[in-house]
């Protein structure tokens, strides 16, 4: 798969502030509100940006969440043979972002980041989420929307929490390449259930699921980072 130039949009309203070398934050003008983000830029000839959503903020999750840094490193980080720009952002009324949590509009706030590495960097898109973020990601990613998306990558995606169950129909349709990684402990995503949901999905797909890894990656961080690094590689050339 090759990873091209995309046309030009509007820009969408943004204000960036000064940061370390190589980070930037930079508040998004989404749905709800501003959207409060990091940026950590990537090389300058990068054939892709890439956006890494956040778990459930009534969980405690945000931007800064562990497994959400590890998985912006192996696509930011040169270490990891990528090297990409990464947008991460809190989901409405998480940190100092605006607008309240909803459970379902936050993928409207997945769309709103596209649209701002769309007209930032001018090309195309890998979108990956953990969690809750997943789950948005995918929402976001598998409807109509005119971004240049190009791979999903789901981390952690949730099949049951908290008594209920979750499904996910539209991946039946949608034929973007589709990462699914998890532990094959994770509470939240039983690996049979997972399975489950990744064969009901539209080809292409592939499943890992990292053998003794619970739901965060417990100790299992750089083989998250290895799987998710190595099968980015494949996808876009």
């Amino acid at each position: 798969m090759v990873c091209g130039m995309t046309a030009t949009h509007t820009p969408p309203q943004t204000n960036a502030h000064p940061g370390p070398p190589g980070l930037r934050n930079v508040d998004l003008a989404g749905p709800a509100g501003r959207l409060e983000a990091l940026v950590n830029e990537g090389a300058a000839d990068a054939p892709c940006a890439a956006l890494m959503c956040h778990p459930h903020p009534k969980g405690g999750g945000n931007l800064h969440n562990k497994v959400v840094y590890h998985a912006m490193k192996a696509m930011n980080d040169p270490e990891w043979g990528l090297g990409w720009p990464v947008l991460r952002f809190n989901f409405r009324g998480t940190g100092r972002s605006q607008g309240a949590h909803d459970g379902r509009a936050e993928s409207e706030d997945v769309l709103a980041a596209l649209a701002w590495l769309e007209n930032e960097y001018k090309r195309p898109l890998v979108v990956a989420g953990f969690s809750f973020g997943a789950a948005m990601a995918l929402k976001a990613c598998c409807g109509p929307h005119k971004h240049d998306v190009r791979a999903l990558c789901a981390l952690g995606l949730p099949t049951e929490a908290e008594g209920h169950h979750y499904h996910y129909p539209f991946l039946r349709t949608s034929t973007l390449p589709k990462l699914f990684l998890s532990g094959d402990i994770d509470r939240y995503a039983p690996a049979a259930q997972l399975a489950q949901v990744a064969s009901s999905a539209a080809d292409p797909k592939h499943l890992v699921l990292l053998p003794g890894a619970d739901h965060f990656f417990s100790g299992q961080l750089a083989a998250m980072q290895q799987a998710l690094a190595g099968w980015l590689k494949e996808q876009i050339r």
